[in-house]
């Protein structure tokens, strides 16, 4: 046995054996790892690595895509030849294209000097610009930052957003600096990514990720705005997630969020999948809830979903979790969260253990805090009915395979939480274009359906007014109304897209190798219609 090819996971005296060398990853037969029964899963396991995990999770496409592309792919030659071309493009997608590690020295409000450690990688360029949040947080390293970027590139592809993926960490907890150190750091690190052209509106345009936000995504632009990019008109879309009064778009702040929860209504709302887990009926009102995480994408998702009629029943923060059966009021938690700086104390629910709500029943459990949250300690104890991966990379390879044994709906991260990179691509086109969406419209799609009223009116012969509905409508439409609408249309339109990708290729409720087939579909035939240069 070669053992360039194995990757061995050590439990009960078995191995359990995944691919690494690039070539033998995307390419060996008969290698791939499964699970087919729960008697066969060990005690304990040694999970892979984040990276290692994506790669694990895009393998399982690869075969399909492989048959598709041999009588698709626009290549006059032998079916020897077009095989060498598809594997080709599929170990293109196996590595980043560049990382980038910096190392560089910022003065602390004590005097002091401390050296700050980051990373950016750029996982593809078939399209450019490349895509990916700024990640803060003190155990970032470069293995999870090229995971990320990797990532980027399968949801990009999912959702249809034109972008190559790309990903930044800074190995700081933003919370022990100042307001001052903070803005030093963030404009030390914008520097020196747009000096080795990996940030700028048609290299690489970084985002908000875990720790970062408007503030420091206004910093980042100022600092390209007034070097680098002095003099192009086209600057500030160095940047997405900018504040709204400095060329960002209104709703990107809850975009992943509220994109989730367009995610998780799309896959209820089909009976098929709802009887598949177990569900009684399909729709959203009426679910119950659990979600890990109440940051951005928590809260928001908690807010939306509450407003189409789920009950949420458990909330998980780092340090505290808090349970009612009956459902908390997102109004309350907010406010109390909002004074306390933390939910921990919050009177209107009960205070319990963290792991146990995690595992506790509900009909949907949305982890929205960080990676590998899911694992093969726990996932036989989760008693949720479909899980939604509103971070990146909560569910571990081996706990995948084993949510499926039971019939366990997985909405899987590289779909559900891409409302943020698609409205991110709307602020994008509205810095390049210097225009708000809706400005130069609104008021002509009003005088249309105020003339069209009028001539129903001379053709009934009797007044007709617009409704109430209509009248709103009309008069309070904002740039918010069509990101939410171009937002809903995506992700509505990719659902379809992985279910009748599952349906063709008889996948059940693995609905995270169907993204991945779809995804690895786009980007080889953007390769193959495009011809990659080798």
């Amino acid at each position: 046995m070669n053992p360039n090819l194995e990757y061995f996971q050590r439990a009960r005296g078995r191995s359990i054996n995944c691919v690494r060398n690039a070539e033998a990853f995307w390419h060996t037969k008969n290698t791939t790892l499964t699970i087919s029964s729960l008697e066969m899963a060990p005690n304990k396991i040694e999970e892979p690595s984040f990276q290692e995990m994506v790669k694990m999770f895009a393998k399982e496409a690869v075969p399909h895509v492989q048959k598709k592309l041999l009588t698709e792919l626009p290549f006059k030659g032998s079916t020897t030849e077009k095989e060498h071309y598809i594997k080709g493009i599929m170990m293109a997608m196996e590595q980043c294209d560049n990382v980038l590690e910096f190392n560089f020295p910022i003065k602390l409000d004590n005097g002091e000097f401390e050296i700050i450690q980051g990373w950016r990688a750029q996982h593809s360029h078939h399209v450019t610009p490349c895509k990916g949040g700024i990640r803060f947080a003190s155990d970032v390293n470069m293995n999870e930052v090229k995971a990320l970027a990797s990532l980027m590139t399968y949801k990009c592809s999912v959702v249809d957003v034109p972008y190559g993926g790309a990903k930044a960490g800074v190995k700081i907890d933003p919370s022990k600096y100042s307001l001052g150190e903070l803005e030093r750091i963030c404009r030390r690190f914008a520097l020196e990514l747009a000096k080795k052209n990996f940030m700028g509106p048609t290299s690489d345009v970084p985002a908000p990720d875990v720790g970062t936000g408007e503030k420091e995504m206004a910093w980042i632009a100022d600092t390209y705005a007034n070097t680098i990019g002095l003099g192009d008109i086209n600057a500030l879309g160095c940047v997405t997630g900018k504040p709204v009064q400095y060329g960002g778009v209104e709703g990107r702040t809850a975009a992943t969020g509220l994109g989730l929860s367009f995610g998780i209504r799309n896959f209820l709302n089909s009976a098929k999948n709802c009887k598949a887990c177990g569900l009684d009926k399909p729709g959203v009102a009426g679910k119950t809830i659990i979600i890990q995480g109440f940051g951005n994408v928590g809260s928001y998702s908690f807010r939306f979903l509450q407003e189409e009629g789920a009950k949420i029943i458990g909330v998980i923060e780092i340090d505290t979790a808090l349970y009612d059966s009956s459902g908390i009021d997102f109004k309350e938690l907010i406010e109390y969260r909002n004074a306390h700086g933390g939910l921990k104390g919050f009177p209107n629910a009960k205070e319990v253990d963290r792991k146990e709500l995690m595992c506790n029943e509900c009909d949907v459990l949305i982890c929205a805090a960080l990676q590998k949250q899911i694992t093969a300690e726990n996932v036989d104890m989760i008693k949720a009915k479909v899980i939604a991966e509103g971070a990146n990379g909560p569910t571990t390879f081996y706990a995948h395979k084993q949510l499926l044994n039971r019939n366990i709906m997985v909405i899987p991260d590289l779909y559900l939480n891409s409302g943020g990179v698609t409205v991110s691509y709307f602020e994008w086109l509205k810095n390049l274009n210097h225009v708000s969406f809706g400005r130069l419209n609104f008021k002509y799609e009003k005088e249309n359906a105020m003339c069209l009223l009028r001539n129903i009116e001379t053709d009934l012969g009797k007044s007709v007014k617009p409704s109430k509905e209509l009248s709103s409508r009309m008069d309070n439409a904002s740039e918010l109304d069509i990101v939410n609408s171009g937002l809903e249309y995506t992700m509505e339109r990719a659902a379809n897209q992985i279910m009748e990708v599952a349906e063709r290729y008889n996948l059940g409720l693995d609905f995270r190798t169907a993204a991945y087939i779809l995804a690895v579909e786009k980007f080889s035939k953007t390769g193959g219609e495009c011809l990659f240069s080798w």
